[in-house]
């Protein structure tokens, strides 16, 4: 196996700077809409408006990536992402907030998907999902912390705090990225080989096209349609507060960091198909039992159940993302985030009105119809039989 250059903990420290900025705001909602005088549709364009400027921000990241060099892209990334966290503690009104959240969410998609990508580029097809799966630990990581952290700073010194603590954090760990990428630093691209016309080729390909259909709804049903909203149904159906929500809601991590641990494991038993469709039946069951919770502790134990089977049906789509144009993989991996968080930004709006018209009950009870639907289609359309 080839090695990775930064090492896997590097690139794992610098995702959990952004995968703490995805999250931070999911038990600051309710919060966040009683400060401004909102209800909580009015503030879901906070989650939604960093999903969108992430997704289209893929249009630069990926051919910049290809053309300047994957690491040193992703490095002045990171440092710009850290000023736009410190830059929100200044937000005087949701609209400038909601400003701050776009400039974060522009900085932030040229770091994971360049990281995937220079995986692709180090790692055979046989080891990438293991090896991915441990460059996830940083995610997983933020999954775990950013709720009950952000959740429990917010409600001691106020929501401006957890930005501010996060802004620092990831600060100090962009100067580091920059200072330890050694010789990676210095290397360049490949000269423009993946551009705009990358995007071309890739949704020009059926199984390109395929994927990318299946990258949205995975990001309109699950990161837009359930995760950002489980804190608000703990903290709305049994009254409890950001902190404990935050810690309930990290329960998917630990579910999530047993999928890093044992993705190698997974995909020998298993296979791509094996994976895809437990993933999906584990994830309609976790989703079900959310929705119908009579008490907190069912809500609890399905996020759990929701981390590990996520990352089962998830992680195949990004394995496979690696692979969709070989030629230019930081443009289809950019490609491949784009439509998840496209998805992902619709999501938070259709389902943030669903659930404010219908109430929690039905728009969790839609997701695990949809995820259902999705599971299969994965299976028929993206990773057909050998």
């Amino acid at each position: 196996m080839n090695p990775v250059s930064p090492p896997i903990w590097l690139m794992a420290m610098a995702a959990f700077t952004v995968g703490c900025g995805m999250r931070i705001l999911d038990p600051l909602l309710p919060m966040l809409a009683g400060e401004f005088g909102v209800g909580l549709g009015a503030v879901a364009p906070l989650i939604g408006g960093f999903a969108l400027a992430y997704g289209l921000g893929q249009l630069a990241a990926g051919p910049l990536g290809d053309a300047l060099g994957k690491m040193r892209v992703a490095a002045v990334a990171m440092a710009i992402y850290a000023a736009t966290l410190l830059g929100a503690t200044l937000a005087g009104d949701l609209f400038s907030l909601l400003l701050m959240r776009i400039a974060s969410g522009l900085a932030a998609a040229a770091t994971i998907p360049l990281f995937m990508a220079h995986i692709g580029d180090r790692v055979p097809y046989e080891h990438r999902q293991g090896t991915i799966g441990r460059f996830l630990t940083g995610m997983v990581m933020a999954t775990l912390l950013a709720g009950p952290i952000s959740g429990t700073v917010a409600e001691f010194a106020g929501w401006r705090s957890s930005f501010l603590v996060l802004g620092g954090m990831g600060a100090a760990i962009a100067l580091l990225f920059m200072l330890l990428l050694g010789p990676v630093w210095k290397e360049g691209g490949r000269g423009g080989s993946g551009g705009l016309g990358g995007f071309i080729r890739l949704f020009g390909r059926p199984a390109g096209r395929r994927l990318m259909i299946a990258a949205t709804a995975d990001g309109m049903l699950l990161f837009g349609g359930a995760i950002p909203f489980i804190a608000s149904l703990l903290i709305t159906r049994f009254g409890l507060s950001a902190a404990t929500a935050g810690l309930i809601v990290a329960g998917f991590g630990i579910g999530a960091f047993v999928y890093t641990r044992a993705a190698p494991w997974l995909v020998r038993k298993l296979g791509e198909r094996g994976l895809v469709l437990w993933g999906g039946v584990g994830l309609t069951a976790a989703l079900v039992a959310m929705a119908l919770a009579p008490v907190w502790w069912v809500v609890a134990a399905a996020q759990v159940v929701f981390g590990l089977h996520f990352f089962m049906l998830h992680g195949v789509l990004q394995a496979r993302a690696t692979e969709a144009l070989p030629e230019a993989r930081g443009t289809a991996v950019a490609g491949f985030a784009m439509s998840l968080f496209l998805g992902q930004s619709l999501g938070a709006v259709v389902f943030g009105a669903l659930i404010a018209a219908a109430g929690f009950t039905a728009g969790f009870l839609v997701a695990a119809a949809g995820t259902v639907a999705l599971t299969f289609a994965i299976r028929a359309k993206v990773i057909p039989k050998a």
